[in-house]
């Protein structure tokens, strides 16, 4: 099972490149839902460095995210494996392509070997916060 989403990100790829990489700035905006926050971001950007990502939601439970980098090749693209600290720790494989679009940047995002729907139709609905995010905390910068 394969996930596709793509936006429009008001800003230049190598920023929204950073944004997506730099953990200070991943705490500002990888936020799926509102009342959530990113305590820990954790990233050794290099081909097998690995991420950790811990969310918070507003009743303070925390969600462990993480893996390791398989392609980094900036600002263009970025490819990582994904898996959940937990009962849904089933490893999946993310690929970010960054293809820049004048003064903007169209970010296409591949989530892809889901076990099920249902578990792909969960991320997506994450993914979709998380990168409508993105586009507000980026056409403020």
């Amino acid at each position: 099972m394969t996930l596709r989403l793509t936006r429009v990100v008001p800003a230049p790829r190598d920023a929204v490149f950073r944004a997506w990489t730099d953990p200070e700035a991943l705490r500002r905006w990888w936020v799926p839902f509102d009342g959530m926050s990113v305590p820990v971001a954790e990233v050794d950007l290099r081909p097998g460095g690995r991420y950790r990502l811990t969310m918070r939601n507003a009743k303070g439970e925390e969600f462990h995210l993480s893996g390791v980098y398989r392609e980094v090749r900036p600002p263009e693209r970025l490819v990582y494996t994904w898996r959940w600290d937990g009962p849904d720790d089933h490893e999946t494989l993310v690929t970010v392509d960054f293809e820049a679009s004048g003064a903007t940047t169209l970010l296409h995002l591949t989530h892809e070997r889901f076990p099920d729907d249902a578990v792909r139709d969960r991320h997506g609905a994450g993914w979709a916060g998380v990168l409508d995010s993105l586009v507000v905390t980026m056409g403020r910068a």
